[in-house]
């Protein structure tokens, strides 16, 4: 921790000026996690998604590449999609004039077009947005000038191989809409210090004081804690009998992992589960989130599978957080609120303030 860090001032947390920044050079120049591969498994399946506030068509061309495309006709400006997800029959085709799309984007029929003096159909396909996929998961920029997601997140790219990250497949989620600032929710995930007093079933399995980081600068930010005894679990009774994942062996047994990727993602990796949690900004006082639970495909093809043991465990510790999300968001809001000091527990806080604060330098 470096000597005299504090937490950020009202105004970033409050301010619709800074929220409307943050939307531009964050979330609208970032790669924002948006779902998985299993949601879009064939050519022509489709989802729907919002990022900074652009509607988002994430597909699977002919050839069963991943294509995202901005929702918006080269026409008129329609929105060609409406449905959140589904399947296009061969072809995307915008409801208002029937201008019609090829999977990959290509502009391939336009009525009564053919007579326009200088009109040409190759000058107006959809307009891309950058896409990529990592562990299944898959990610959305708009930005045109993006780095490339290895590049920016090469951290992250080369880790949690035992984890068979793309071979897992979603058993649960569940959807929470938070009276809060997106990034208490991040910094507060960042750290243990509250653990003790706010997720007592959490510091009885995996004490708040175990806790080491690897990642301590960037995009990235986090590390592991161990359990009080060999063979806990982060489930409601503090054990599973669920095989572990991939090839998960060793120290990762008895661990469980925590990183923030910015701007937009929550992992957690544990030895028989991973969870995620999608953070989406709607407001400087609102956020929404997606957590979702994945699983191996053997394991949730057994007759007897039942992920409520982690689910609930995970659903009172994030809806304990919430409330102190909520509750310090309502503090920042008063005339009263001065930047605090931070804890040596807290050196994550101030590495994403500084990571933070770089990116909205421009």
């Amino acid at each position: 921790m470096k000597a005299g860090a504090q937490t950020l001032n009202a105004r970033w947390y409050r301010s619709p000026d800074v929220f409307a920044a943050e939307r531009e050079l964050l979330f609208a120049r970032g790669w924002s996690c948006v779902g998985r591969l299993e949601q879009i498994p064939a050519p022509g399946d489709f989802m729907l998604v919002d990022v900074a506030g652009e509607s988002i068509i994430v597909t699977r061309d002919a050839r069963g590449t991943l294509r995202a495309f901005f929702n918006v006709c080269r026409h008129r400006g329609t929105r060609v999609c409406s449905a959140a997800e589904g399947r296009f029959g061969g072809t995307i085709q915008c409801p208002y004039h029937a201008w019609t799309y090829g999977l990959d984007g290509k502009l391939l029929a336009a009525r009564n077009m053919h007579d326009v003096p200088g009109f040409e159909r190759g000058a107006y396909p959809l307009v891309p947005a950058g896409v990529a996929d990592w562990g299944g998961f898959v990610f959305v920029n708009p930005s045109a000038d993006a780095p490339p997601f290895a590049q920016e997140y090469a951290a992250l790219v080369e880790r949690f191989g035992a984890w068979d990250l793309a071979n897992l497949r979603v058993a649960r989620s569940v959807d929470y809409d938070l009276a809060c600032n997106w990034k208490l929710i991040f910094q507060n995930y960042s750290e243990c210090y509250h653990c003790p007093l706010v997720h007592p079933q959490l510091d009885k399995l995996s004490p708040s004081d175990s806790g080491r980081n690897d990642l301590n600068e960037g995009p990235i930010l986090g590390g592991y804690s161990e359990f009080r005894e060999p063979g806990m679990r982060l489930t409601t009774t503090g054990a599973s009998s669920r095989p572990p994942l991939g090839t998960v062996t060793g120290a990762d047994l008895e661990r469980a992992y925590y990183y923030t990727v910015f701007p937009g993602l929550l992992l957690s990796l544990h030895a028989d589960y991973v969870m995620v949690h999608l953070v989406r900004p709607l407001a400087p006082d609102r956020t929404a989130i997606s957590c979702r639970w994945l699983f191996d495909p053997r394991t949730l093809a057994a007759p007897d599978f039942d992920p409520s043991d982690v689910v609930d465990f995970w659903d009172l510790t994030n809806r304990q957080d919430w409330h102190v999300n909520e509750l310090t968001h309502q503090g920042i809001e008063s005339r009263a609120y001065r930047p605090g000091p931070y804890a040596n527990m807290e050196g994550l806080l101030a590495a994403f303030d500084r990571h933070y604060l770089a990116r909205m330098s421009g």
